[in-house]
């Protein structure tokens, strides 16, 4: 009979590594706390529930994240699949109905015979069982103490904030008008609702945004000002310059004012958060600017002056672990060999690198048990990358990293081209992960090729 295997956080990385080692035959207990022990950021009990942004990034194959779902495919992630079948237009990204993925990685996670969910806080680190920690950003106080113990490192963080939620019929369409970048997207319409912005207009805002009082942080949350810099919420940008907020989410480039006939100053995109098209969150809108006054500085966008907002902004603590001096490129904690961890609390972001670290935790612990070599992922590939990542940075300046080009290896030749340089990239990846994959002789990732070739 095979390990039964504890696996503790029903997030992306959690879910993701029950199930793959399910699909493996190892029974699997998962744990998630709530709705016993609720967080300051989720809404409901759900698995994988997606507290952020509902977009799983970029699906074009010569972008650092569309090559990671394509690598994710090569490697059967079961969260994709539950993503794609959940998605909502979004031009040339990944955006789900987030309530309906939810539903559908908790449906099956449920119903699979091997997987037991149990609903409860884990408080310490089982030590007679292997284990997956992926308790995520929001880790209890209880668990993070437990780990703390077990690694003796002091732990870092960083601060993450929520994007506003609108009402689709609360937006002033005579103002706001549809429009993907460049003509990106699956309709002539285009995926995304602009709001144009004239450069008073803008000026005003950016005045409000900078003025404006912000909630206060729990006690254990100001210690230091640190953000992840690809969630910063609008206020910090506005402090770095007058014009940041323009280059930064609310960057006008490839979008045309039908009014005017010409690029606006500035624009804030909205993007569908649900399937039947009545919810819209501000791309990129991350604040912790108080409610109240958050409303109103938010109606000051042109075609949101009636906004109805199903959700504001907020912020909250992230956790995570120094993982280039507690972790192995496997994600196998150095002094534990049966014992692993996965998803953001081992400093990969994004949504889909938390999926991803789910798949190699879940691989390498499989094989740990079995007795066979660990699994390392070539750092040409996106998901090596990260994994050698967070295995291998500076730990003393360790930050949060998500899927970019930036991190994968020099090619051996030069290519000026950014998108060119990009395909060769992904061609080399791809071509070396499927290498990867035939070598590693997994049953599961074979059983697909099996199929696929039938």
């Amino acid at each position: 009979m095979k390990s039964t295997i504890i696996v503790i956080g029903g997030g992306l990385a959690g879910s993701e590594a029950a199930w793959q080692l399910a699909e493996r035959g190892y029974h699997v207990k998962l744990y998630e706390m709530r709705p016993i022990r609720a967080t300051g950021a989720h809404a409901t009990d759900r698995l994988a529930e997606l507290v952020c942004s509902n977009s799983f990034g970029s699906k074009l194959p010569d972008r650092a994240s569309g090559l990671l779902k394509t690598e994710l495919t090569l490697l059967r992630s079961h969260l994709l699949a539950c993503a794609e079948r959940a998605a909502v237009p979004a031009g040339g990204a990944l955006a789900v109905d987030r309530e309906q993925f939810a539903e559908l990685v908790t449906q099956s996670l449920e119903n699979h015979p091997l997987i037991t969910l149990v609903r409860e806080e884990a408080t310490e680190i089982p030590v007679d069982a292997p284990v997956v920690i992926a308790t995520g950003p929001l880790t209890s106080e209880a668990f993070a103490q437990a780990i703390g113990s077990l690694t003796g490192q002091e732990h870092l963080y960083f601060y993450d904030a929520l994007a506003p939620i609108v009402t689709a019929e609360s937006i002033d369409m005579n103002i706001a008008f549809r429009a993907s970048r460049y003509g990106r997207g699956d309709d002539d319409e285009g995926d995304y609702i602009n709001c144009p912005m004239t450069r008073d207009e803008y000026e005003r805002f950016v005045d409000a945004v900078i003025q404006a009082e912000r909630i206060e942080l729990r006690r254990f949350e100001t210690e230091d000002d640190l953000f992840f810099e690809g969630c910063l919420p609008i206020e910090q940008i506005a402090t770095r310059g007058r014009d940041a907020l323009a280059f930064g989410p609310m960057r006008p480039v490839g979008l045309t004012d039908p009014r005017s006939g010409r690029r606006p100053h500035a624009v804030v995109q909205l993007r569908q958060d649900n399937l039947a098209g009545t919810l819209y969150n501000l791309v990129g809108f991350q604040t912790n600017i108080r409610w109240g006054e958050q409303k109103e500085i938010l109606r000051m966008i042109p075609g949101l002056e009636n906004a109805e907002f199903v959700r504001l902004g907020q912020m909250h603590r992230n956790t995570f672990i120094n993982s280039p001096a507690l972790l192995h490129p496997t994600l196998r904690l150095k002094s534990r060999p049966d014992l692993f961890f996965a998803g953001q609390i081992t400093g990969v972001e994004g949504y889909m690198g938390n999926v991803a670290t789910g798949v190699v935790a879940a691989i390498n612990l499989a094989r740990h048990i079995a007795g066979k070599s660990p699994w390392i992922l070539p750092p040409t590939t996106m998901l090596g990358a990260l994994c050698h990542y967070v295995a291998h940075a500076e730990p003393k300046y360790f930050q949060p990293m998500k899927s970019n080009f930036g991190i994968l290896p020099a090619l051996d030749i030069t290519v000026k081209d950014k998108r060119a340089r990009y395909q060769k990239y992904v061609e080399r990846a791809l071509r070396n992960l499927r290498f990867s994959i035939d070598e590693l002789q997994d049953d599961y990732l074979l059983s697909q090729h099996s199929e696929a070739t039938t």
